[in-house]
Protein backbone atom coordinates (compact mmCIF):
# COMPACT_ATOMS: atom_id res chain seq x y z
CA UNK A 1 0.00 0.00 0.00
CA UNK A 2 1.12 3.27 -1.07
CA UNK A 3 0.52 6.71 -2.22
CA UNK A 4 1.18 7.45 -5.60
CA UNK A 5 -0.41 10.83 -6.31
CA UNK A 6 -2.41 13.61 -4.77
CA UNK A 7 -5.35 16.30 -6.17
CA UNK A 8 -3.43 19.43 -5.11
CA UNK A 9 -2.26 20.64 -8.26
CA UNK A 10 0.04 23.67 -8.45
CA UNK A 11 0.59 26.64 -9.83
CA UNK A 12 3.76 27.05 -11.15
CA UNK A 13 6.05 24.48 -12.53
CA UNK A 14 8.30 22.83 -9.79
CA UNK A 15 11.73 23.23 -11.74
CA UNK A 16 13.64 22.83 -8.28
CA UNK A 17 11.77 19.33 -7.85
CA UNK A 18 12.07 18.18 -11.17
CA UNK A 19 15.74 19.04 -10.79
CA UNK A 20 16.24 17.18 -7.59
CA UNK A 21 14.84 14.29 -9.42
CA UNK A 22 17.01 14.51 -12.20
CA UNK A 23 20.01 15.11 -9.90
CA UNK A 24 18.98 12.03 -7.40
CA UNK A 25 18.73 9.55 -10.42
CA UNK A 26 21.91 10.67 -12.08
CA UNK A 27 23.87 10.44 -9.58
CA UNK A 28 22.89 6.68 -8.41
CA UNK A 29 23.58 6.06 -11.76
CA UNK A 30 26.97 7.43 -11.86
CA UNK A 31 27.62 4.60 -8.64
CA UNK A 32 25.38 1.95 -9.80
CA UNK A 33 28.19 -0.15 -11.26
CA UNK A 34 30.09 -0.28 -7.88
CA UNK A 35 26.83 -2.53 -6.58
CA UNK A 36 29.00 -5.64 -8.34
CA UNK A 37 31.58 -5.00 -5.75
CA UNK A 38 30.76 -5.11 -1.90
CA UNK A 39 33.82 -3.74 -0.90
CA UNK A 40 34.20 -0.57 -3.11
CA UNK A 41 30.02 0.49 -3.15
CA UNK A 42 31.11 -0.23 0.95
CA UNK A 43 33.98 2.64 0.97
CA UNK A 44 31.81 4.66 -1.69
CA UNK A 45 29.34 4.63 1.38
CA UNK A 46 31.82 5.15 4.27
CA UNK A 47 33.35 8.35 1.67
CA UNK A 48 30.23 10.32 1.35
CA UNK A 49 27.61 9.18 3.74
CA UNK A 50 26.97 10.36 6.94
CA UNK A 51 28.60 8.55 9.67
CA UNK A 52 27.21 10.05 13.17
CA UNK A 53 30.88 8.44 14.85
CA UNK A 54 32.21 10.87 12.61
CA UNK A 55 30.15 14.13 12.76
CA UNK A 56 30.42 13.52 16.54
CA UNK A 57 34.27 14.02 16.43
CA UNK A 58 33.56 16.91 14.19
CA UNK A 59 35.10 15.41 11.08
CA UNK A 60 33.09 15.09 7.29
CA UNK A 61 30.88 17.36 8.07
CA UNK A 62 30.27 17.63 4.49
CA UNK A 63 28.61 14.02 4.72
CA UNK A 64 25.94 15.93 5.62
CA UNK A 65 24.87 17.53 2.82
CA UNK A 66 26.49 14.26 0.14
CA UNK A 67 24.92 12.04 2.00
CA UNK A 68 20.82 13.20 0.99
CA UNK A 69 21.77 13.05 -2.51
CA UNK A 70 22.89 8.87 -2.66
CA UNK A 71 20.60 6.21 -2.20
CA UNK A 72 21.29 1.95 -0.91
CA UNK A 73 19.69 0.08 -4.12
CA UNK A 74 17.09 1.07 -6.83
CA UNK A 75 13.79 0.79 -4.82
CA UNK A 76 15.14 3.17 -1.72
CA UNK A 77 15.59 5.51 -4.77
CA UNK A 78 12.19 5.04 -6.58
CA UNK A 79 10.74 5.27 -3.24
CA UNK A 80 12.15 8.59 -2.26
CA UNK A 81 11.52 10.12 -5.96
CA UNK A 82 7.84 9.11 -5.87
CA UNK A 83 7.67 10.78 -2.52
CA UNK A 84 9.03 14.01 -3.75
CA UNK A 85 7.18 14.44 -6.91
CA UNK A 86 3.63 13.62 -5.49
CA UNK A 87 4.76 16.27 -2.04
CA UNK A 88 7.65 18.47 -3.48
CA UNK A 89 5.66 20.47 -6.40
CA UNK A 90 3.17 22.29 -3.61
CA UNK A 91 5.65 23.33 -1.23
CA UNK A 92 8.06 25.00 -4.14
CA UNK A 93 4.30 26.41 -5.24
CA UNK A 94 3.89 28.42 -1.51
CA UNK A 95 7.92 28.82 -0.89
CA UNK A 96 8.97 29.74 -4.56
CA UNK A 97 11.67 27.97 -5.96
CA UNK A 98 14.93 29.40 -4.03
CA UNK A 99 13.22 29.40 -0.76
CA UNK A 100 12.37 24.98 -1.60
CA UNK A 101 15.61 24.74 -2.41
CA UNK A 102 16.67 25.98 0.74
CA UNK A 103 14.19 24.02 2.98
CA UNK A 104 14.74 20.89 0.86
CA UNK A 105 18.51 21.11 1.95
CA UNK A 106 17.58 22.47 5.50
CA UNK A 107 15.26 19.73 6.40
CA UNK A 108 18.24 17.21 5.13
CA UNK A 109 20.91 18.60 7.02
CA UNK A 110 17.91 18.59 10.04
CA UNK A 111 17.03 14.73 9.18
CA UNK A 112 21.08 13.78 9.70
CA UNK A 113 21.13 15.65 12.60
CA UNK A 114 17.92 13.43 14.04
CA UNK A 115 20.12 10.49 13.27
CA UNK A 116 22.79 11.47 14.94
CA UNK A 117 20.94 12.01 18.30
CA UNK A 118 19.71 9.03 18.55
CA UNK A 119 22.50 7.07 17.80
CA UNK A 120 25.44 9.70 17.87
CA UNK A 121 28.62 6.07 18.12
CA UNK A 122 27.07 5.20 15.15
CA UNK A 123 29.52 4.32 11.72
CA UNK A 124 27.20 2.79 9.92
CA UNK A 125 26.65 5.26 7.29
CA UNK A 126 23.15 7.23 6.33
CA UNK A 127 22.20 7.96 2.83
CA UNK A 128 19.61 8.53 1.07
CA UNK A 129 17.03 11.69 0.46
CA UNK A 130 14.31 10.55 3.20
CA UNK A 131 14.77 12.94 5.01
CA UNK A 132 14.45 16.26 3.35
CA UNK A 133 11.80 14.62 1.69
CA UNK A 134 10.10 13.86 5.01
CA UNK A 135 10.36 17.52 5.70
CA UNK A 136 8.26 18.00 2.83
CA UNK A 137 5.76 16.10 4.48
CA UNK A 138 5.91 17.76 7.37
CA UNK A 139 5.32 21.25 5.83
CA UNK A 140 2.46 19.82 4.05
CA UNK A 141 0.88 18.69 7.13
CA UNK A 142 0.77 21.76 8.10
CA UNK A 143 -0.35 23.67 5.03
CA UNK A 144 -2.63 21.32 3.47
CA UNK A 145 -3.85 18.23 6.07
CA UNK A 146 -6.77 17.55 4.35
CA UNK A 147 -5.71 17.74 0.76
CA UNK A 148 -6.69 14.35 -0.75
CA UNK A 149 -4.06 11.66 -1.66
CA UNK A 150 -4.59 8.63 -3.58
CA UNK A 151 -3.41 5.31 -2.52
CA UNK A 152 -3.21 2.05 -4.31
CA UNK A 153 -3.55 -0.96 -2.79
CA UNK A 154 -1.65 -4.49 -3.94
CA UNK A 155 -2.46 -7.79 -2.57
CA UNK A 156 -1.07 -10.13 -4.53
CA UNK A 157 -3.27 -9.70 -8.15
CA UNK A 158 -6.04 -7.22 -6.94
CA UNK A 159 -5.72 -3.79 -6.83
CA UNK A 160 -7.20 -0.90 -5.38
CA UNK A 161 -7.20 2.92 -5.52
CA UNK A 162 -8.78 5.13 -2.74
CA UNK A 163 -7.92 8.84 -1.18
CA UNK A 164 -6.86 9.45 2.38
CA UNK A 165 -6.75 12.42 3.55
CA UNK A 166 -2.92 14.26 3.99
CA UNK A 167 -3.37 14.50 7.51
CA UNK A 168 -4.22 10.35 7.53
CA UNK A 169 -1.51 9.32 5.70
CA UNK A 170 1.41 11.42 6.63
CA UNK A 171 0.14 11.54 10.35
CA UNK A 172 -0.14 7.22 9.88
CA UNK A 173 3.47 7.25 8.21
CA UNK A 174 5.06 9.43 11.43
CA UNK A 175 3.45 7.48 13.97
CA UNK A 176 5.40 4.19 12.44
CA UNK A 177 8.88 6.18 12.06
CA UNK A 178 8.28 6.80 15.62
CA UNK A 179 7.37 3.46 16.51
CA UNK A 180 10.03 2.17 14.65
CA UNK A 181 12.50 4.34 15.93
CA UNK A 182 11.77 3.38 19.53
CA UNK A 183 12.02 0.03 18.68
CA UNK A 184 15.41 -0.12 16.84
CA UNK A 185 17.13 1.71 19.45
CA UNK A 186 19.87 -0.18 20.63
CA UNK A 187 19.93 -2.58 17.59
CA UNK A 188 23.39 -2.94 15.59
CA UNK A 189 23.53 -3.08 12.46
CA UNK A 190 22.17 -1.51 9.08
CA UNK A 191 18.68 -0.84 8.66
CA UNK A 192 16.41 2.20 8.27
CA UNK A 193 17.20 5.63 9.56
CA UNK A 194 13.68 5.97 11.81
CA UNK A 195 14.88 9.10 13.53
CA UNK A 196 15.85 10.96 10.39
CA UNK A 197 13.07 10.56 8.93
CA UNK A 198 11.14 11.90 12.13
CA UNK A 199 13.46 14.82 12.54
CA UNK A 200 13.36 15.50 9.52
CA UNK A 201 9.44 15.46 9.28
CA UNK A 202 9.44 17.47 12.63
CA UNK A 203 11.71 20.01 11.54
CA UNK A 204 9.89 20.59 8.09
CA UNK A 205 6.79 21.30 9.62
CA UNK A 206 8.17 23.95 12.10
CA UNK A 207 10.28 25.55 9.15
CA UNK A 208 6.77 26.20 7.63
CA UNK A 209 5.31 28.00 10.60
CA UNK A 210 6.27 31.22 9.35
CA UNK A 211 4.30 30.46 6.10
CA UNK A 212 1.48 29.02 7.24
CA UNK A 213 1.24 31.92 10.09
CA UNK A 214 1.80 34.37 7.10
CA UNK A 215 -1.13 33.08 5.68
CA UNK A 216 -3.51 33.41 8.73
CA UNK A 217 -2.42 30.00 11.02
CA UNK A 218 -5.50 28.83 12.23
CA UNK A 219 -7.86 31.24 10.34
CA UNK A 220 -6.47 30.01 6.89
CA UNK A 221 -7.29 26.33 8.37
CA UNK A 222 -10.81 27.83 9.32
CA UNK A 223 -10.98 29.46 5.68
CA UNK A 224 -10.04 26.57 3.41
CA UNK A 225 -10.98 23.59 6.30
CA UNK A 226 -7.89 22.57 5.72
CA UNK A 227 -8.18 21.94 1.68
CA UNK A 228 -6.10 23.37 -0.77
CA UNK A 229 -7.49 26.86 -1.20
CA UNK A 230 -7.90 25.98 -5.12
CA UNK A 231 -10.65 23.20 -6.67
CA UNK A 232 -8.98 19.97 -6.39
CA UNK A 233 -7.65 17.95 -9.24
CA UNK A 234 -9.96 15.10 -10.99
CA UNK A 235 -8.04 12.82 -12.59
CA UNK A 236 -10.20 10.33 -15.42
CA UNK A 237 -8.02 7.42 -14.98
CA UNK A 238 -5.62 6.01 -12.05
CA UNK A 239 -2.84 6.88 -13.99
CA UNK A 240 -0.53 9.05 -11.58
CA UNK A 241 -0.77 12.27 -13.49
CA UNK A 242 -0.25 15.71 -11.79
CA UNK A 243 -1.71 18.76 -13.14
CA UNK A 244 -1.14 22.51 -12.77
CA UNK A 245 -3.50 25.34 -12.50
CA UNK A 246 -4.22 27.16 -15.33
Amino acid sequence: MFPFRDHNPSERTPYVTYALIALNIGIFASYWPLFNDAAAIGVFFQTWGMQPVEISAGVETYTLFTSMFLHGGLMHLAGNMLFLWIFGDNLEDQMGHFGFALFYLAAGVAADFGQLLAAPDSAIPVVGASGAIAGIMGGYLLLFPRAKVDIVLIFIIFFKVFSLPAWVMLGVWFALQLFNGVASLGADGAGVAYWAHAGGFVVGLLLCLPLWLKRGGAAYWRKTEGHPPHPDAIYGSTLPVVKRRK
